[in-house]
């Protein structure tokens, strides 16, 4: 796929580039009443009632053909579809269906592989944006509706997140999850989502707002220094300062705002010990370690429902993939596995689900600079205590260059399961009643089965 599709992220940078020339702050997307005072705040929430969802993105759609790799008979199909980058097969790691068919996991994936054997950790097959569900005939005779812009970056980055492949959303899907759970958050009103490197269309809903942390300033604010208490003061003024121009009176409205949330986790983790998890030093590594400390504070913040959206970039892998890929894909795992760890630690390993998501796959056929260019269905990750591990669910695509599952002929898959039936999976353990699963997705009702079995 030729790289003119390719746009910008969704990802909030232009706001994440002002905040890093402005300190250590929490911004918000909007809305104050997000933001408002914690009130009465229940410091005796149940820790039995508590459900996390976090989403890790994977910006610039991930290698999923390389991620998930069918073992025995079928090897041989995909290393001749992938001359050039195909794994190893004895360096695979061996993930083994209840239907009797052998796949194997990215051998960087190790830090997680143990999760599959112990039923943990779940593989979702083929997943993509759809409005309903579409075979290649219907495809190729343009006799279905398909989403919008296929295979350009920011268009589906945003359909991932909004769940609207066919019209334009302002809210996101796990900002409409928060809007129809948000009263088992009260009287906190500490906003139920948080997304960590920048704002999220996903977390974005009608009624909740998200707050976003920018990523590596951490949640500690001032520290009580002399330096810190001037940057604080410098910042306040700049604030406070009228520049008559309405788009930077706005931006500092949202830093008020930041530097309230600041306070009230502060305020939170005060009788809070440090969690002695180790988290990698990367990008992501830090958000995760971000996001464990939120969860930590849950009782002293009020929460029984957080959702969180963390992100990672750089897999828009034209040139050179296999080693870009590799460390992606080790970065993925050792986070993912200190996230675990760390909610081991806090005694909530059954109530947090983690899961990945990207806005496309890659073609199948590698281009001729060692690459892969953009594609349609991708196979995605859930870890956590609330996951039924040790399987594939979903439909795994023939690996065939025109064949079935091919929209084009380099092996674009086409998707054999929704992002709507993918988040509806996690909506509904959550606590969103199946009846209202239309008013988070509006194009499941075009889906037979609304679900997959892959959460408890």
């Amino acid at each position: 796929m030729s790289r003119k599709f390719a746009k910008r992220n969704f990802s909030g940078q232009s706001r994440r580039e002002f905040l890093l020339k402005t300190g250590r702050v929490v911004s918000t997307v909007g809305a104050a009443a997000a933001l408002a005072p914690f009130g009465a705040v229940n410091a005796f929430a149940q820790a039995s009632d508590y459900k996390a969802m976090v989403c890790i993105f994977q910006f610039g759609g991930n290698d999923a053909n390389n991620m998930v790799v069918p073992m025995g008979a079928r090897y041989a199909e995909y290393a001749a579809g992938r001359p050039s980058i195909a794994i190893p097969q004895a360096s695979l790691l061996s993930t083994p269906t209840a239907g009797g068919e052998a796949f194997g996991l990215h051998p960087s994936l190790a830090p997680i592989h143990a999760h599959y054997a112990a039923k943990r950790l779940a593989i979702v097959a083929n997943v993509g944006m759809l409005v309903r569900p579409t075979t290649k005939a219907e495809y190729k005779a343009n006799s279905v509706p398909v989403p919008m812009n296929l295979f350009s970056h920011s268009d589906q980055q945003m359909q991932w997140q909004n769940a609207s492949p066919n019209a334009p959303s302002s809210t996101g899907w796990g900002g409409r999850v928060a809007d129809r759970l948000q009263g088992l958050n009260a009287p906190s009103s500490f906003p139920p989502s948080v997304a960590i490197n920048g704002n999220a269309l996903q977390l974005i809903g009608l009624e909740t707002k998200p707050t976003t942390v920018a990523d590596g300033f951490g949640i500690s604010g001032n520290d009580g220094s002399a330096a810190a208490n001037a940057r604080q003061a410098s910042l306040q003024e700049m604030l406070q300062f009228d520049s008559g121009v309405v788009l930077f009176q706005a931006a500092n409205t949202v830093l008020n705002d930041g530097i309230a949330v600041v306070k009230l986790i502060q305020d939170a983790a005060s009788s809070a010990g440090p969690l002695t998890t180790a988290f990698p030093g990367s990008s992501l590594g830090q958000q995760l370690a971000q996001v464990a400390k939120i969860v930590q504070i849950r009782a002293a913040l009020g929460m029984k429902r957080q959702i969180f959206f963390v992100t990672q970039g750089g897999y828009d892998t034209h040139d050179g993939q296999l080693p870009t890929h590799a460390n992606l894909l080790a970065d993925l795992a050792a986070s993912m596995q200190a996230f675990y760890n760390a909610t081991v630690e806090m005694g909530v390993t059954d109530q947090v689900v983690t899961f990945t998501e990207s806005e496309f796959n890659r073609t199948f056929n590698p281009n001729g600079n060692v690459g892969t260019d953009h594609a349609w269905g991708g196979h995605c990750l859930a870890l956590g205590g609330p996951v039924k591990g040790g399987d594939m669910y979903g439909q795994f695509p023939t690996l065939a260059l025109t064949g079935p599952d091919d929209s084009g002929t380099r092996g674009n898959w086409i998707p054999t399961t929704s992002l709507d039936q993918y988040g509806a999976t996690f909506a509904q353990w959550f606590g969103v009643h199946p009846i209202d699963l239309p008013l988070v997705f509006p194009n499941i009702v075009n889906f037979p089965v609304k679900t997959l079995p892959f959460m408890v």
